[in-house]
């Protein structure tokens, strides 16, 4: 798929290689801590505001899409612009840029069995937890001026946000942002959207239907082997592949899933299973990529880095090819005026998302004192006013968690 700003590339022109996208995806795979939400901010600042290969609009949309499927939204948002920017290459240039930072930091981290330790240590990675909070504040603020400009959708934002904050069920946002796609169907109608970029997607209807099909066909048949007598890589594909295929709400709703497939069978202890889950937390990334720590240290085999690399792929693919079955239908469908009018409401729930996950779980879980709100008012700032480059915002926040010397948080 590829989005082009309406009026500035020639037709059918792709605008990037998968060389450029990976070098990006890598640095962005390094940085962004934080979480899936966090994710989708820096997404936005990178690609939206600083390149600008998409629009607001169509980025809303697309993240709009993402999380309506199984999978990790903010990992299918990256395969999605760089698909759009140099189709299938690209795409799996920015997988495997944003997955190998934390990928390959977890797998030592198996092997080690260590992790940052100290005040410093500690202090540190509470700093990467508080750009995080300013990362998503400016999401919020940016996206709000943008796409909630007037009542009806600033009313379906706040509704949205409601939602999720008090309602703990995992599919809640799947929940919220219908509510927003049927408010939006009732109150948006008469709103004119946005004209957006056009956009062209070198993934056929036919490509997209057998991408479905081998969606269907994986969650179904691999069971099966795995039951029959199939080899032990099988049967440990499979607790991957179905944790990747029927997870909504991003990578910690995949733990209990994660868990009932490696802990409760004895496949890995307990113990390591919550090791492990506190070392993804600290690293930047996609939290899916704690498939690698499983793979690595599981009793089944494959185990060590054939196990880890069979995890990745297993929990991955899932979310992959049901994008890449979306995507061919996605864009005749957001042209229709009556869709036009849902994705207006969805967009705003979109919103009310980030508002929601700006409040619980990244401010909660990151702001303990005034001193750790004095670095993310100072990261928001950077980030808004100076348009500081958010690598250079990590730093700074990092520098502020270990100058604070946080101890527990």
């Amino acid at each position: 798929m590829t989005i082009v700003p309406r009026g500035m590339e020639p037709e059918g022109q792709r605008t990037g290689s998968p060389r450029e996208v990976l070098l990006i995806f890598l640095r962005l795979g390094v940085t962004c801590f934080g979480g899936p939400i966090a994710h989708i901010g820096y997404f936005r600042d990178e690609f939206v505001v600083r390149r600008q290969w998409l629009d607001e609009h169509a980025y809303a949309d697309l993240v709009g899409l993402c999380q309506f499927l199984p999978g990790p939204a903010s990992s299918q948002v990256g395969f999605s612009i760089g698909l759009m920017r140099a189709g299938y290459l690209g795409g799996l240039a920015a997988w495997t840029g944003f997955t190998l930072p934390s990928a390959v930091a977890l797998v030592l981290f198996a092997y080690s069995a260590s992790a940052l330790g100290g005040q410093s240590g500690v202090g540190l990675l509470h700093g990467l937890r508080l750009v995080a909070v300013a990362i998503v504040a400016q999401a919020v603020w940016g996206m709000a001026r943008t796409l909630c400009p007037d009542r009806p959708r600033a009313s379906i934002a706040v509704m949205t946000a409601l939602i999720m904050l008090f309602s703990p069920s995992p599919l809640a946002q799947v929940g919220a942002i219908a509510v927003g796609g049927v408010s939006g169907l009732w109150l948006c109608r008469t709103i004119r959207a946005s004209d957006g970029g056009q956009v062209k997607v070198p993934v056929s209807r036919r490509a997209g239907t057998i991408a479905l099909a081998l969606f269907l066909a994986l969650l179904v048949g691999l069971p099966i082997l795995a039951r029959h007598g199939a080899p032990e890589g099988i049967a440990l594909f499979d607790a991957f592949y179905r944790a990747g295929a029927l997870v909504f709400g991003g990578g910690h709703v995949v733990l209990p899933l994660l868990r009932e497939a490696f802990v409760t069978p004895g496949w890995v202890s307990d113990d390591s299973f919550l090791a492990g889950y506190g070392a993804a937390q600290a690293v930047p990334g996609p939290l899916f990529t704690f498939a690698a720590y499983l793979g690595a240290i599981v009793k089944q085999s494959p185990h060590g880095v054939p196990g880890a690399v069979l995890g990745l792929l297993g929990i991955f693919l899932p979310g992959v090819l049901i994008l890449i079955g979306a995507v061919p239908f996605w864009d005749a469908f957001r042209s229709r005026p009556i869709a036009q009018a849902i994705m207006l409401g969805v967009n705003a729930a979109v919103v009310g998302l980030l508002g929601a996950a700006l409040y619980t779980p990244v401010w909660t879980g990151s702001v303990k004192s005034a001193g750790d709100f004095g670095i993310v008012l100072v990261g928001f700032v950077l980030l808004t006013i100076w348009r500081a480059p958010p690598l250079a915002v990590v730093g700074i926040s990092a520098l502020g968690g270990i100058v604070l010397g946080q101890t527990a948080y």
